[in-house]
């Protein structure tokens, strides 16, 4: 099928650095080989400055017990025994800072075979209660407790999604990691028939060992076999297991050259979940486009039957405006909003300050509202400089008090200028300030069809817009938004700009279109929070409102690790 040849994105390439990844140590074998104890003894290494110990699974507990070894230098960091908690756990021994200066931090495992057992057992328990709640849908009598039930690929799929969540932050870690990992001996296979020969299988999700670095095996009480290893600072034979001397954790790590290894593993991840972006963004644009196209036609003959713009209608209009007791200057700048500079600079008018066009009106009273408003303040300046003069040279003199409404008067006196009059000779125009720009042919083109121009930087006013209840109320709305957007992104294991990426191609997206983006998620988001344990807190988002000001602190407990279910 024929696409596009040409580069859609900036793009550009680097040359490669020729440093390795920060390993990742797959150590296997059966049970009482010593695992968790060269692990141990892995942690006096000079090259490590901390090691933290996560211990999967209450068979073995052998974790406080080898700290007695000499020079074994590891902390145990505790969790619940639920997924969740070891997810946190682990996310936690990754964000920890060197212990000791220009060493990096080691991270154990112990042991994958657990962990993949208990994800395994997870979707066991679903699966039954799962089966269990269709069968009361349907009236029927429930599976038997004493056989087990069938596991659908779905769950499956599930439990490999939630193991790779664990590699991936391990993926993240700037220093070595040690996994763990039960090894059985079984009778190999050969075209699906058993033979009288047997190998050796690793307990743990079968896509282990393609992720680590090395592998070594254990055979026995110090026999080590190294069966797989990427690494350029040490010559390995090919095609066959090597034996491993005197095998410890400090002579591989310094075999697979971690003294001069990348801060950080150089890999870029998969993201599978943007095709799904891509659709839904693709989605949601072809409604806006055609509303767009729906507006723009709208306006087109809203355009065409509004009456033609006069001189002697803008000079009312702008009259009007003046005149206005609630801010004239929003009112000035609706005029060009609903007309357009192009349609205003086509336009005569006759003016105080002589003949000119329309947009050029406008301007120039603009000018005159901030003349009139700064002469006043300067009077009032002078006139309360004239009143401490008078209090200064007569101290008992009586000071005369002011109600409420003079000074709402005084106030109101000081803000609203008056429009100018027919006899008030109003000041001449700067001679100085710049030349209109020349008349441009009359286009038949609506105000939301054409671009409206900006007035020059000389002659347009520095007015603040005004702050009031409404612009509050949607400031408030817009940081609301956003904090969800947060939310959902740490929910999503990824970046705010990563998560807005889909509507934030043009430039930052309005409320409208940021509300709507973070809605579609919502659902997806809850159904995590249920598959985690965490009902409470999915019942709590379903019923939330659009705008939910309270949604960080609802999340927070969440988010620093506690039990599901104390959320």
């Amino acid at each position: 099928m024929p696409g596009i040849t040409a580069p859609q994105r900036a793009r550009t390439s680097r040359r490669p650095t020729g440093l390795p990844n920060p390993p990742m140590i797959l150590l296997a074998g059966p049970e009482k080989t010593g695992k968790s104890r060269l692990a141990a003894e892995g942690t006096a290494s000079e090259l490590i400055g901390m090691t933290f110990w996560i211990e999967i699974g209450g068979s073995e507990g052998t974790a406080d017990y080898y700290g007695r070894l000499p020079g074994a230098n590891y902390e145990i960091v505790n969790h619940d025994g639920s997924y969740q908690d070891i997810l946190d756990a682990v996310r936690w021994a990754v964000a920890q800072p060197p212990a000791v200066e220009g060493k990096r931090n080691m991270i154990v495992i112990d042991n994958g075979s657990n962990l993949w057992d208990m994800l395994s057992d997870e979707q066991a328990l679903f699966a039954r209660w799962r089966a269990e709640k269709k069968a009361q849908e349907n009236r029927r009598r429930g599976p038997n407790p004493d056989l087990p039930v069938t596991v659908d690929p779905d769950l499956w799929n599930r439990a490999k999604d939630r193991w790779g969540e664990i590699l991936w932050l391990l993926r993240r870690h700037s220093g070595p990691v040690i996994i763990i990992a039960r090894q059985e001996v079984v009778t190999a296979f050969e075209n699906d028939k058993p033979t009288r020969d047997k190998t050796r299988k690793i307990k743990a999700e079968k896509n282990l060992p393609a992720a680590v670095d090395a592998i070594v095996e254990l055979h026995g009480l110090g026999e080590a076999y190294l069966t797989g290893v990427r690494t350029l600072h040490w010559e390995v034979t090919p095609g066959q297991n090597e034996r491993f001397e005197d095998f410890s954790i400090d002579a591989l790590l310094r075999r697979m050259g971690f003294a001069e290894a990348a801060p950080a593993r150089q890999v870029t991840e998969t993201r599978p979940e943007a095709y799904l972006d891509e659709q839904q963004a693709q989605q949601r644009q072809q409604p806006q486009q055609q509303r767009g196209q729906q507006q723009r036609q709208a306006a087109t003959q809203q355009g065409d039957q509004r009456p033609k713009l006069t001189g002697d209608r803008a000079a009312a209009l702008v009259r009007q405006a003046l005149e206005s007791q609630h801010d004239p200057e929003a009112n000035l700048q609706g005029i060009r909003e609903e007309w357009g500079v192009r349609t205003l600079q086509q336009v005569s008018v006759q003016t105080p300050w002589g003949e000119m066009n329309a947009d050029q009106a406008i301007t120039r009273s603009l000018q005159f509202i901030k003349e009139r408003a700064q002469q006043k303040q300067q009077a009032a300046g002078q006139q309360n400089e004239h009143s401490q003069q008078e209090q200064a040279a007569n101290p008992a003199a009586p000071q005369p008090e002011q109600t409420g409404p003079e000074v709402a008067r005084e106030h109101q006196a000081r803000t609203e200028p008056d429009p100018p009059a027919e006899d008030d000779a109003p000041p001449p125009p700067d001679p100085q300030a710049e030349e209109p720009q020349p008349n441009e042919s009359p286009e038949d083109t609506s105000a939301a069809e054409e671009p409206q121009d900006v007035p020059p930087a000389a002659a347009r006013p520095a007015a603040a817009p005004p702050v009031t209840r409404q612009n509050r109320k949607l400031a408030l709305a817009l940081k609301a938004l956003h904090a969800e957007a947060d939310v959902q992104a740490r929910l999503r294991m990824m970046t705010v700009g990563e998560h807005l990426g889909p509507i934030s191609e043009e430039g930052d997206p309005s409320m409208t279109v940021l509300r709507d983006y973070l809605q579609q998620h919502r659902p997806a988001l809850i159904a995590q929070l249920e598959s985690e344990g965490h009902t409470e807190l999915a019942a709590y988002y379903r019923g939330a409102p659009v705008v939910e000001p309270q949604i960080q602190q609802r999340f927070a407990v969440y988010f620093e690790g506690a039990p599901a279910g104390q959320k």
